[in-house]
Formats: C-alpha cells, structure tokens, sequence
C-alpha cells in the first residue's frame, strides 16, 4: 500500500508586486526546459541516439558527457552531464517521470522542439514560472529576490509545503519579509503509481495550488527613477569638486507628510535582482558581499548613521516647549565655543572646543535664523546650555532623549522591510553601562 501510493506536491503561482501607479515591479514569466522521460524513449536504440545527436545539435549539450556517481551526482539544471547519462539516470531511477538536460533554454529553441516532440519520442518541454524583475536596480533594495530554500531552514519551509531544490523563497527586501503572503499554498494530489513510478490514477480528489497575494506598494516608480538619477548626480559633482571619490554611497526617502506614504525610497548603491532571477550567480553574489559599501543592504532603513542636523529639530522643539529660549531671544554664535567638559560636580574639568560648520560663525541669532543657518553654535547652547546666556543646562540630555523618542528616534521606520534596524538614544546609564563612564557637559553637545 505505501509502495504504491505516492504523493505529488503541485507548486503555486507567486504574488505580483505593483507600484502605486499599477507599474509592475516583480512578477511571474515561463522558463522553458529541456526534459527527457526515459520511459517514453524509442525501443530502437539508433533511433535514440539519432534524437540525442540533433537535441545536441539544437542546445548544446553533448551526447555523453562525465558518468554520474556519489562523486558526481546528478542535479537538475547544474550538474554537467551528457544526454546519455541524464537518460540512464532516468531509466534506473524514474522512467516515468521528467528529468531536466538543460533549463531555461530560449522560447524559440523550445518551440522547435515542442515542433519535433512526435520525431523526437522522449524529448519534450517544461514550461516553469520564475521571478521577473522589471525595474530591476531601480527598486531592488526594496523588492529583493528569490533564492533556493537554505539547508538550515529546509524544515520550516517543508512544514509550510514547500519542496526543496526547487520553490524559492525570498530572501531580501519584500519577497523575505512577505514571503508566506506572496508564496501561496501549494497543492498536492495522491496517486497510485506501479513499480516503474507510472502513475496510474487519483487516489484523493486533487487539491490545488492557491496563488499568492500580490502586492500594491506607495511606491511611484516615475519618482523613484528621478530620485536615483538626481542622488547619483548630486554625488558626482561633490565627487568631482573634490577631486577624489569621497562620497559612494547614499540615501533619499520622499514621503507624503499628510499620509506617511513613501513615494521613493532610493539606497546607493544598488544591485540588479534581474540576475538573481533564474539563480544566484556565485562570482556576483561574492562581489555584492564582499564590497565595503554594502550594495545588498537598504541603507534607508537598515543603517545605524548619526543623525546628522536633522537632528536639531529635536532640540529646537524642545528647548521652544521646555522653555529654554523663546523665539524671539537672541544667541550669540561665534565660530568656537569653547566649554569646560565636567564629568562630576566638583570635576575642575578640561576645556573643549566646539566648531561650527561656518569659521566666520554667524554672529547673533534668534530661533529662526538658528534653524534657517542650522548652527551649530546655536544648537549647543539650547542643548546643554551656556553660562547665564541659557542657564540651567540648558535642554539637557534627559530632556533631549525624551522629544527624540516622542519624534521617532531610537526605533525602526516600521515600514514593513526586513532590514530595519532600531537606532540609539544616549544617556547617563546607557553611557555608565557600556563605556564605563559618567556622563560629561561634551556628551550633550554632542548629542
């Protein structure tokens, strides 16, 4: 009874995911491949290796080519064997069944052979659904790609219905992080089969496969091409003022204030998930790995940066609702402020300079012209105070750290992509815990 019972998992088709706009950025397109099932071969055996000299002919795959052994097993579509060996695989092994000589072979090259499949008794076509990327680099770092199922997760997925050596699963961007969504459930039928694996009937009624959700994302793909083309402009002429390569990567996120939409969300560099599509080129997967400036991360949401004087909106609304400045007051900002960095109340200190971005300074700001010339004078006397010009510490590092959190700092975007990384709130206790030592008046500068 178990002999002859056997289970045949039927696979799903994979979601589509749409831009905004219903542009396609991933889908599903035919691969064609190059079968041979033994048991359907012509009894003469001249006749075989007639069909086998012109298949060769057609697709370049020689007749015989390296036996197949524990040392050289065969694997579909990456082993490298002749047809003869492929066929006496298949005749000892599953003569009923289809096995692969060469895949994803050109629409042209198997429609000659669909053509010659009554000349040709063996031979036929596998039409296989794979992952197309249209936009390719454009929107990889938030579309991703598929790959085959990992040996260490082969358990998991197996339990989820999925066959190894041949569903793929996501593994960046939104095929990894909608990947039972987009992967639908695959069907399956019992059958009874004889002893040479021929199937002979239904022995349940047939499940079928259930097609994965496709996605719309807020994405405008028209924007996400401008975005790319003015990032990496803008970085060649700093590149070129420079005189040397000083910038090679970077971000820009467009976002709809009124609905947290994300229109754009452009990471620099990039990878082309079009050549991950059929397989993983090994020598171009090692490159992406092994360049130092991470062209398979999205630097967008899974890069833990300074923030940089975005930040000093932070301590403007704070200083403004604690009641440290008014509006209107006016600060003195000159090129350099020097300040007694103190770790403890009686700690005579050292002195420290602390620079603006402008060496001339910019003399006397209120709160506007503080913001709008974004010195950074201004700003650290807000945060950590200043002698009797804004006493009291200033905004001070708790205080600080309590509208930064209030203002998303120190989480993860929540945009639903897998790469997110939380950031990090400085203060007292973070500082004694993982530097052992206290928390000086520099560090609220700083911060």
């Amino acid at each position: 009874q178990e002999n002859n019972t056997e289970e045949i998992n039927l696979s799903s088709l994979r979601g589509i995911i749409y831009d905004r706009n219903d542009i396609v950025l991933a889908r599903n397109i035919a691969s064609y491949n190059v079968v041979l099932t033994a048991a359907n071969l012509a009894d003469d055996e001249g006749t075989t290796q007639k069909v086998f000299r012109e298949l060769s002919t057609l697709i370049g795959v020689p007749v015989s080519l390296n036996e197949i052994s524990e040392e050289n097993p065969y694997v579909p579509c990456i082993s490298q064997h002749g047809i003869a060996q492929i066929a006496e695989y298949g005749i000892s092994s599953i003569p009923y069944q289809a096995v692969r000589i060469k895949c994803d072979v050109d629409q042209r090259v198997a429609m000659i052979i669909q053509e010659k499949s009554m000349d040709w008794p063996g031979i036929g076509i596998e039409i296989q659904p794979i992952r197309d990327y249209p936009t390719n680099s454009l929107t990889s770092s938030i579309i991703g790609f598929l790959g085959p199922i990992p040996a260490l997760q082969e358990e998991y997925f197996i339990d989820q219905g999925l066959v190894p050596n041949r569903d793929k699963v996501g593994y960046a961007g939104l095929e990894l992080q909608y990947q039972d969504l987009l992967a639908g459930v695959n069907g399956r039928r019992v059958v009874e089969v004889d002893v040479g694996g021929k199937v002979l009937r239904d022995v349940e009624p047939p499940v079928q496969a259930r097609a994965g959700l496709s996605m719309r994302l807020t994405i405008d793909t028209r924007l996400q091409q401008a975005t790319e083309n003015i990032l990496a402009h803008e970085m060649f002429l700093w590149n070129q003022w420079f005189g040397d390569i000083r910038y090679t990567s970077g971000v820009v996120a467009a976002m709809n204030p009124k609905t947290g939409e994300i229109l754009a969300m452009v990471s620099y560099p990039n990878y082309e998930n079009q050549r991950m599509a059929r397989l993983i080129p090994a020598y171009y997967y090692d490159q992406l790995v092994n360049d130092p400036t991470n062209p398979l991360l999205n630097h967008a949401v899974g890069d833990i940066l300074p923030a940089g004087s975005v930040f000093k909106l932070v301590t403007g609304v704070g200083a403004l609702n604690e009641g440290v400045v008014t509006p209107n007051q006016i600060i003195e900002t000159p090129p350099i402020l020097e300040v007694t960095e103190k770790y403890y109340a009686n700690d005579p200190g050292n002195a420290r300079e602390f620079v603006d971005w402008n060496k001339a300074g910019f003399g006397r700001l209120d709160f506007i012209g503080g913001l709008s010339n974004s010195s950074n004078v201004y700003f650290y006397k807000l945060g950590g105070g200043y002698k009797d010009e804004v006493p009291d510490g200033g905004l001070g590092i708790c205080r600080l750290g309590t509208y930064a959190a209030a203002m998303g700092y120190g989480e993860a975007a929540g945009l639903g992509l897998p790469d997110e990384e939380n950031g990090l709130i400085p203060d007292p206790t973070w500082k004694r815990i993982n530097q052992a030592e206290s928390w000086s008046s520099g560090d609220t500068y700083i911060a």
